[in-house]
């Protein structure tokens, strides 16, 4: 790849604390700050002791979350933080930097050249990207860009991948980290999920070490037959990998990407009776615990920057990859059937905010102020150009265009580049699952407004995001002229970027765009 890269050697004043300095260790030259992204799987806007609404919720206080409320003391949170509804799309735009209409790979990816769509009795799902993306053409069905994290690599980064990847179906480019420019990875393969958390469970690995699903976590063999967690043993991995990384004396970038909270519902025994203690049922307790799990995972790799004397020049980006489970196959026990996200309505897979609104804050000493809070929106895509800006990465070529726009500006509250600003999601596929907004649609954002269009039908839906964040209220027949504009701009940025849309199965027409309707 052609690239011109531009990097200063500092960005910004280092504050000075207690925190350990090692004094045989000889001053690193590169002044650039380390950046850890610390992702979550399938976090709701909701799991959290750290209110993200105007007020507390009854989630807020079930759940306990320490270091995020650490984290949020000593950065700022973001209350409009943006995803896709499924794990593949938001992935595959973090890597790329490009929006998920354009990426084509807008459901679950997973096995070469198989599409994971459900069959449906209308409508047909398009040909989408169902091997994922890859920075090398050559596989069908894929999306092919630069990485951020090779032009990381590239400036003089050492870049470290742990937990769950999900570029990449089996056998493709894609699936391995490595190829996207981490020089470690850390059990990270093509797999979107886990056969299990349970080190007695060899993370889904039989007793002859042969995987009992195509979602066994790799790599963690040591801890087979022990009582040790997954999350627990992504961090321990880690922290081996940062220990070795002060050594080089280079900025790092690790890619924290535990596995929780995605499904199954395994109890962490370190955490679950003071949940049931709390009149938990054992499948809420469970998923309670999965939180705070991961929660001391991100305490863990915190104390372990100010152990090292890293605190005060790293930058912690927390985010989830999508809205909280809430449909039919996520909860049995019925109280938090689509309920999960309230205030937000329903939740992953959907395109009401419970399935794409999530819980973000950014840590930076000196350049971001404590304690702060930004309600402008961004989306997953706008993490490529801001990364590379934290990096000091100015200039920079890449095979795709870049559909991100940078929140350095709201990191450092200098302006507001969301303002008239259009966030598109597009889903013209069959999830699997069931619930309100899931399914064959597409949406847009613009400043207060929110237009959700059904391909399908040709329903279409307005809702005041502003003052109706739970979108109780349709008031697409009291705007028309909003829906209009909306769906024409939704339409026209669809088809810019070469978008899909379904068809219908009775006349293998396609579906109309929402300006068509």
């Amino acid at each position: 790849m052609n690239k011109k890269l531009l990097i200063p050697l500092a960005l910004a004043p280092i504050v000075t604390t207690t925190q350990a300095k090692d004094a045989t260790r000889p001053e690193r030259t590169d002044k650039r700050p380390n950046i850890i992204l610390f992702m979550v799987d399938d976090m709701g806007w909701q799991d959290t002791s750290l209110p993200f609404w105007t007020e507390k919720t009854h989630y807020n206080e079930l759940y306990e979350t320490p270091n995020m409320e650490r984290l949020a003391k000593q950065g700022m949170m973001f209350t409009q933080a943006y995803a896709s509804s499924i794990s593949s799309p938001s992935r595959c735009s973090l890597i790329t930097g490009t929006n998920a209409a354009r990426h084509r790979v807008t459901n679950w990816t997973l096995q070469k050249n198989v599409s994971t769509d459900r069959k449906d009795n209308i409508l047909t799902s398009p040909d989408w990207n169902y091997n994922g993306v890859s920075q090398v053409p050559g596989t069908n069905n894929t999306f092919v860009g630069t990485s951020f994290v090779q032009l990381l690599k590239d400036s003089g980064y050492h870049t470290i991948h742990c937990g769950k990847a999900h570029f990449g179906a089996i056998d493709t480019p894609g699936e391995d980290p490595h190829h996207w420019g981490f020089e470690v990875n850390i059990a990270g393969h093509a797999a979107g999920g886990l056969a299990s958390y349970l080190g007695e469970e060899n993370y889904g690995h039989s007793k002859d070490g042969k995987p009992v699903s195509l979602m066994a976590v790799p790599g963690l063999e040591k801890y087979w037959g022990t009582e040790t967690f997954v999350t627990e043993a992504l961090t321990l991995e880690t922290i081996k990998a940062l220990d070795k990384a002060k050594k080089y004396n280079q900025p790092f970038y690790l890619y924290m990407a535990q596995y929780a909270i995605h499904v199954p519902l395994d109890k962490d025994k370190r955490f679950f009776d003071k949940y049931k203690k709390k009149g938990m049922t054992d499948h809420e307790a469970a998923y309670a615990t999965l939180i705070e799990g991961m929660d001391k995972s991100l305490g863990d790799l915190m104390n372990w920057l100010e152990k090292n004397g890293e605190a005060d020049n790293t930058i912690i980006i927390f985010m989830s990859d999508n809205g909280g489970l809430a449909s039919e196959a996520g909860w049995r026990d019925g109280a938090k059937l689509h309920t999960q996200n309230h205030p937000l309505n329903s939740g992953k897979g959907s395109l009401y905010e419970g399935g794409i609104r999530e819980p973000m804050i950014v840590s930076w000493p000196g350049v971001v102020a404590p304690a702060s809070k930004c309600n402008k929106y961004l989306l997953i895509e706008d993490f490529y150009p801001t990364i590379l800006e934290m990096a000091g990465i100015k200039k920079y070529k890449t095979i795709q265009p870049i559909d991100g726009v940078s929140f350095m500006p709201l990191l450092k509250q200098t302006n507001d580049p969301s303002k008239g600003r259009s966030l598109i999601w597009n889903f013209p596929n069959n999830w699997g699952n069931d619930g309100p907004g899931i399914n064959f649609n597409c949406a847009i954002r613009k400043d207060d407004w929110k237009l959700v269009y059904y391909y399908g039908t040709g329903k279409k839906e307005l809702f005041n995001i502003t003052n109706d964040i739970g979108e109780k209220n349709d008031l697409s027949a009291q705007h028309p002229d909003i829906v209009k504009k909306l769906s024409k701009e939704l339409g026209s940025y669809l088809r810019k970027v070469d978008g899909q849309r379904p068809s219908f199965k009775a006349t293998g027409k396609p579906c109309p765009w929402p300006d068509e309707v």
